[in-house]
């Protein structure tokens, strides 16, 4: 089961975010669309995209104010502006804000499709900027390499530690063992093995085991992901 991908496009023309989003959801990403800076910022808060196209000249907040707002609030997520604007400054005072790329309309739909795979691409092996990953109780320092829950240190092998941050770091999103196997392991195929399924029961023995809230779950035919679930 492949990675899916969602994408929030802010734009504020009608006819072009249809469009947008139709060749988005052929190519297979998931797109939500925004038509002004207000309905963007509830958006962004409320779900963890993979990638954001963000026009400039939108209503109520625009897109340089909004660009600045999602950066601080994530480091990591892509931004690709998309904008009628073509003056080198807008594109130097987008760059600066925290934008990753920058389209100017027209575009292809070829080359705009080019740069989401690179950057969706170089997302999911890029380390994070932030040192630490934290669920609930749950901390993980990405550079010293240790995992601590609820104060208490917990010793990982380096492939148990690989196979959490994977978890952790995708926000409560189910991971597939497709996925699993490729960035853990580096196999582009099932071995056919229950290699995770024993490592998954040893990160349930260290991390879950000791406490009442379980953060390691199961989502049948799907999966496993990190996540509080409050009761």
């Amino acid at each position: 089961m492949e990675n899916i991908y969602r994408i929030l496009l802010v734009e504020d023309e009608p006819k072009l975010g249809q469009v947008v989003q139709e060749e988005l959801t052929r190519q297979g990403y998931q797109t939500d669309v925004a038509f002004d800076g207000l309905v963007a910022e509830k958006m962004f808060k409320q779900h963890n995209y993979s990638l954001i196209l963000l026009d400039i000249n939108l209503p109520y907040k625009n897109g340089m104010a909004l660009c600045k707002e999602f950066r601080e609030a994530n480091k990591t997520v892509p931004i690709i502006m998309l904008t009628a604007l073509g003056q080198i400054q807008d594109k130097v005072d987008a760059f600066n804000l925290g934008a990753d790329d920058y389209l100017v309309k027209p575009f292809h739909f070829d080359e705009l499709f080019a740069r989401i795979k690179v950057f969706l691409k170089r997302s999911d092996y890029a380390e994070p900027s932030l040192e630490k990953i934290s669920v609930a109780d749950l901390e993980i320092d990405l550079e010293n390499k240790t995992v601590t829950r609820a104060g208490k240190n917990i010793n990982l092998t380096a492939k148990e530690f690989a196979l959490i941050v994977l978890l952790a770091r995708a926000g409560g999103k189910v991971i597939s063992k497709h996925e699993i196997l490729e960035k853990v392991w580096d196999l582009s195929f099932d071995t056919g093995t229950n290699t995770i399924e024993v490592y998954i029961s040893f990160l349930r023995n260290k991390i879950d085991k000791p406490f009442d809230v379980k953060l390691i779950h199961t989502k049948p035919g799907f999966g496993y992901y990190v996540k509080e679930i409050v009761a």
